[in-house]
């Protein structure tokens, strides 16, 4: 079971932000920014593009009303959209309010956020949801 498995089954607690019977989405508790969420499908698949078609655009679908609740909710020009799937070998989505595309960049340092801020963040976003 991956880590994001654990999640899904409640294992591991979480700032869970949606969930339906094919994904679940909660806060990245080493974001990039204030807000950053994945998106993950409840079927356990390492790669991105081994998901199934019908998860995949459904996915976009799941992620979108998220999307613009993190638009909402922080100060960001959008809500990008990230694929890397290097450190979770479980295939899923990030979106990440930003500002300019250097947002993105994952090899940058990770926010180190207390649990008080990552709840602030959950509640912002269920907010505008």
């Amino acid at each position: 079971m991956t880590i994001f498995a654990k999640i899904i089954a409640g294992e591991i607690p979480s700032y869970k932000i949606a969930e339906n019977d094919k994904f679940f989405a909660f806060l990245d508790i080493f974001p990039l920014a204030e807000g950053h969420t994945l998106i993950v499908p409840k079927l356990e698949i390492d790669k991105f593009f081994d998901v199934p078609d019908n998860y995949l655009s459904e996915m976009l679908v799941f992620a979108k009303p998220i999307a613009h609740a993190i638009e909402k909710a922080f100060d960001c020009n959008r809500c990008g959209i990230s694929v890397v799937g290097l450190e979770v070998p479980h295939a899923h989505l990030h979106l990440v309010p930003i500002n300019n595309s250097d947002d993105l960049n994952f090899t940058r340092p990770k926010l180190k956020m207390t649990q008080e801020a990552l709840k602030k963040a959950q509640e912002k976003i269920l907010a505008n949801l």
